[in-house]
């Protein structure tokens, strides 16, 4: 499994504030479900979580926002903490703290609408971050192709192309949004792939309009000592 670590940080702009304040407060929110039993946790889930049918519906509303901030267990937490971590201050030290405020729930938003989209039936909660980071990531690909990637493979670190990391992981979201579509298998059930795919279709569109409004976000740090 492919892991990125860093990437060229840009110099200046505005901190980050937004992208760690949400880290902190998905690790905080995680770590009251974990003092939850289980009835409580489930019971927690179903109120907070996304439910496709109850969207269609109109009702509970508010769970869109809510449903962003639960995990499902530590590596669903870590996973998305981990690619918010590593591509959000970029974006966010361009497009300032309130920008990328909006613009991350927007994201968060339309990665529900493309899951509520093929799934306007399904009474399974949805709960997690990566809808509104793979809007991150696609604004990624798209202000910052070239920037350098750092990724962990077990013991061994490489740097690569954001055009390609992200390249190929929106190809395998798309290819397993596609397999969902058919008969699911332990490859494909139990993740909203389709709003990994919504959000990330957003984010692109967004970060053409943020590239051509910031043409200049900063110059980018290059060096092996230089990764955070």
């Amino acid at each position: 499994m492919f892991f990125p670590i860093g990437d060229d940080q840009v110099k200046g702009g505005h901190f980050p504030l937004i992208s760690y304040g949400f880290i902190a407060l998905n690790v905080l929110i995680y770590l009251l479900e974990s003092s939850m039993s289980e009835p409580q946790l489930n019971a927690f889930i179903y109120e907070y979580g996304s439910i496709p049918a109850e969207t269609v519906r109109g009702q509970d509303l508010f769970t869109l926002f809510t449903s962003m901030f639960l995990h499902g267990g530590w590596m669903h937490l870590i996973g998305n903490m981990l690619f918010l971590w590593v591509f959000a201050d970029n974006i966010e030290a361009t497009i300032g703290s309130g920008r990328f405020l909006v613009f991350y729930f927007l994201g968060g938003l339309a990665a529900h609408a493309a899951h509520v989209f093929f799934n306007p039936g399904s009474m399974i909660p949805t709960v997690g971050a990566s809808g509104a980071i793979s809007a991150v990531m696609g604004a990624y690909l798209v202000m910052f192709p070239t920037s350098r990637v750092k990724v962990l493979f077990f013991f061994f670190t490489f740097r690569v192309a954001a055009f390609l990391f992200l390249g190929l992981w929106i190809f395998q979201q798309g290819q397993n949004g596609l397999a969902s579509l058919s008969i699911p298998t332990a490859e494909t059930a139990g993740v909203a792939w389709w709003a990994h795919i919504g959000g990330f279709v957003f984010g692109i569109v967004a970060g053409w309009h943020y590239r051509r409004k910031f043409p200049k976000p900063g110059p980018a740090v290059f060096g092996p000592d230089e990764y955070v």
